[in-house]
């Protein structure tokens, strides 16, 4: 069973600056791809410190009043931009 249809909620958290995102982990899946929880720490990186080793990443159940505090972050559109670089020769 996949965590979106258990009801889970996707937390990453930059140990470094201590900043938590929660991401439904259904729009998580569409763009790093159907992986493990564990194996996204490594593909993701913190957007304030740029920082990618002391990333944290857990799947957990919100319930409560911790269900409607939370913020989430949501999927929008993927973009991919194509750079030119150029070299002096």
């Amino acid at each position: 069973m996949h965590a979106h249809n258990a009801g889970q909620v996707a937390r990453i958290r930059c140990g470094h600056c201590n900043i938590k995102r929660f991401y439904k982990p259904l729009e998580l899946r569409e763009v790093i791809g159907n992986v493990t929880i564990d194996q996204v720490r490594s593909k993701v990186r913190c957007e304030k410190c740029g920082n990618k080793e002391s990333m944290n990443a857990e799947l957990f159940h919100p319930v409560g009043q911790e269900l409607v505090t939370i913020r989430f972050r949501r999927l929008v559109e993927i973009r991919w931009e194509k750079r030119v670089i150029w070299r002096d020769e």
